[in-house]
């Protein structure tokens, strides 16, 4: 029988070094902070460098673990390896990355989604994750091992037409996180994470005000992200060693209604 302790050592992330892109908010920043509470050492990433300071000053004075705040657009590919360069250069070692940076962008109607509008979403939501989860598992597979975390959409099984780029994009992912699993085990785990509606920031011009029902939503509610949080710190730890290549849905079952 599996006792409380050895679920805690089991979670335990201490000496590992885990980076988070979109790190600064929301999800991300949920992630982050129970990462490090796990004992992790956490590079906070995304394109603004100032909200990632101020998110690695609170981890460090929350958590006492180190907390390294690098300004990354995951859509470039030359930032992608700056990431992962710096990462190395600071800590020495890269065992955990949560590919968490995202776009959703608004348009009137298909016809009026441009090409720079379709690639920028796919750069973001698809690209950037790749060339991150090529050049960390690469190395995780050449050293101790490691696990890769892709944060997707529930939306990526059910496409809707409001957001389709992204759905499309996010469906890319689900497969790269599949390949990637094949590609660098045993030593490195591959996973993802379907998130549903979520209250954070993006999504405030169009949830229901905080406190009302949300009848879209079988449990009646938008989700939060520190109800994503520990499923992330389980599929980074060895509590989750015999898993890989999984997608799993976080959602309130809006799918399944679906």
């Amino acid at each position: 029988m599996t006792s409380l302790a050895s679920l805690a050592s089991l979670h335990d992330l201490t000496g590992k070094t885990a980076v988070v892109t979109g790190g600064s908010r929301g999800i991300g920043r949920a992630i982050v902070q129970i990462l490090a509470e796990a004992g992790a050492d956490v590079v906070i990433a995304s394109r603004k460098l100032d909200s990632c300071k101020i998110a690695a000053e609170e981890v460090e004075a929350t958590t006492g673990r180190r907390a390294l705040p690098v300004a990354c657009h995951v859509g470039r590919w030359e930032d992608c390896n700056d990431l992962v360069d710096q990462t190395l250069e600071h800590f020495g070692r890269f065992d955990v990355l949560v590919n968490n940076a995202g776009m959703s962008p608004v348009y009137e109607n298909l016809e009026a989604i441009g090409e720079e509008l379709y690639d920028k979403t796919f750069d973001v939501n698809l690209k950037g994750p790749f060339r991150l989860a090529v050049r960390a598992g690469a190395y995780m597979a050449e050293h101790e091992g490691g696990s890769i975390i892709n944060i997707g959409t529930a939306g990526s099984l059910v496409a809707s037409v409001n957001q389709l780029p992204y759905a499309c994009a996010k469906a890319g992912l689900n497969a790269l996180t599949v390949g990637l699993a094949e590609a660098y085990a045993p030593k490195v785990r591959v996973n993802a994470i379907l998130p549903g509606p979520f209250r954070t920031d993006l999504s405030k011009s169009w949830a229901p005000a905080e406190g009302e029902d949300a009848p879209f939503v079988p449990l009646n509610r938008m989700g939060r992200p520190e109800e994503v949080a520990p499923l992330a710190l389980h599929l980074a730890s060895n509590a989750s060693s015999f898993t890989t290549g999984a997608v799993i849905r976080v959602d309130g079952g809006v799918t399944r209604k679906v």
